[in-house]
């Protein structure tokens, strides 16, 4: 279970703290967009973005490239 972000009555939580959550976590984000006029699809937008840590990543069984050469350009 996340524990939750500590928070005081009428507290800011820093950028900082966010993101080491998200990092930690992990976090996908996954949407699909589709402009269409009169039943005509004209344009589809498919979005999957994952945003995590590397150590997160490799925990939870993402595989990365070994070499720069490997990753896409």
């Amino acid at each position: 279970m996340a524990r939750p972000l500590p928070r005081e009555a009428g507290a800011n939580i820093a950028l900082c703290d966010v993101l080491d959550r998200v990092l930690h976590k992990g976090a996908v984000i996954h949407g699909d967009v589709t402009i269409s006029v009169a039943d005509v699809d004209l344009l589809y937008l498919g979005l999957r973005l994952i945003v995590t840590s590397i150590e997160t990543a490799l925990r939870a069984g993402v595989r990365l490239p070994e070499k720069a050469q490997d990753a896409p350009a």
